[in-house]
């Protein structure tokens, strides 16, 4: 029992004594509770929507009453073509498109269902799903409102006066792995670069080899730039093996393009790397460069819109996934992967993840200089 007591006295003077490490054991859990439970909501609102009303009558106006009033849908865009309402969806702008024909109010007139046109990016499956079914219980309402006003004025009924009809793009089939694969991609990249890169400076000056370096020609810059290509290349072979398992065994569609995936990858494993890096500057030892790392990485699972859309997070959590970098790289590699797209839909997350790699690296070369003064 002495020597127990002893070895557990030293135990609990040296986790005092490491500061760092005792404020990320207490601290990290009680922040990830409180982020993640107020940040986390399944139930799906304020879809953002695009409208093109080619009727622009009374009825049309009803029907987008009836649709905002569910408060799942939020109308930010009015569309004056069908090309544009195809361009709000395509660039993640709206999640949702309503369009109306010219001649609805005609064929209510004559007893015939109007065809009602609803849009839906399906590539986010939890969103797409909350949106067609509220605008199915939305128009169901609508219609047996008209049909008990029918009644009340003994009008002749008619069997249906809206006739929705659905066009989930991009993942009609709703088949989950094909949301889940491109997601996965980051996340892989995302736990290996920034855990390996936080852990790569701190293992120097832990085994006494960054003195070493220090003393060579090298500068900062071609320190750090000497960490991440290394890196890169293994990020690349974690891409190819990851896209070639979800092309062949998953059958995960590959619409977009090859290269333009490597090169937006790139961009993000430097990110990461940057962020794994400023980490390393920061911790005092591999232990605490992990508990950072992992406090990087769950954010990076649950905000970033790749288990629950961003859409229906509080406004305060919805912003602050904008700084997370995979948040971006998820809407690279879906728009790549699902829709197809190119650089003129893809260039506004490549330039957040330029400027943050920029920004994370000049911080981590600063804090490096400013520890070796």
């Amino acid at each position: 029992m002495n020597r127990l007591k002893a070895m557990l006295y030293k135990e609990f003077i040296q986790l005092r004594r490491d500061v760092m490490m005792l404020r990320l054991l207490i601290m990290l859990p009680i922040v990830q509770i409180i982020i993640f439970g107020l940040a986390i909501d399944t139930d799906v609102k304020h879809i953002p929507t695009v409208v093109f009303d080619q009727c622009k009558q009374e009825e049309s106006r009803e029907l987008m009453d009836a649709f905002t009033a569910t408060n799942y849908y939020d109308i930010k865009y009015y569309a004056d073509s069908i090309a544009e309402v195809n361009d709000k969806i395509n660039s993640g702008q709206a999640v949702v498109g309503i369009v109306f024909p010219p001649d609805m109010v005609r064929d209510i007139k004559r007893g015939e269902a109007a065809q009602i046109q609803l849009i839906v990016d399906a590539s986010d499956n939890m969103a797409a799903n909350s949106a067609i079914s509220t605008a199915q219980l939305a128009i169901l309402q609508k219609t047996q409102q008209i049909q008990l006003s029918k009644i009340s004025n003994r009008e002749n009924l008619q069997t249906g006066v809206y006739d929705l009809r659905i066009r989930p793009w991009y993942n009609p089939d709703f088949i989950s792995v094909y949301y889940i694969i491109p997601g996965i991609i980051g996340i892989v990249l995302t736990m290996t670069l920034v855990m390996a890169a936080s852990m790569s400076i701190v293992r120097e000056r832990e085994e006494g080899t960054l003195e070493q370096l220090l003393i060579t020609p090298l500068r900062p810059l071609e320190l750090m730039i000497g960490k991440i290509v290394p890196y890169i290349c293994v990020g690349y072979v974690q891409i190819t093996i990851a896209t070639l398992i979800g092309v062949i065994f998953f059958h995960v569609p590959f619409k977009g393009s090859i290269i333009l995936l490597y090169l937006l990858s790139t961009i993000f494993m430097i990110a990461c790397l940057a962020l794994g890096i400023f980490i390393s500057t920061i911790a005092q030892n591999q232990m605490q460069a992990m508990q950072l790392s992992f406090f990087v990485m769950l954010p990076s699972i649950l905000l970033s819109g790749f288990m629950f859309p961003r859409i229906a997070m509080p406004d305060f959590f919805y912003y602050f996934s904008m700084v997370i970098p995979m948040t971006h790289f998820i809407q690279i590699t879906r728009g790549i992967f699902l829709k197809g797209i190119g650089m003129e839909y893809l260039y506004q997350p490549a330039l957040f993840l330029i400027v943050f790699s920029v920004i994370a690296l000049s911080i981590s070369i600063w804090k490096f200089k400013r520890s070796l003064t």
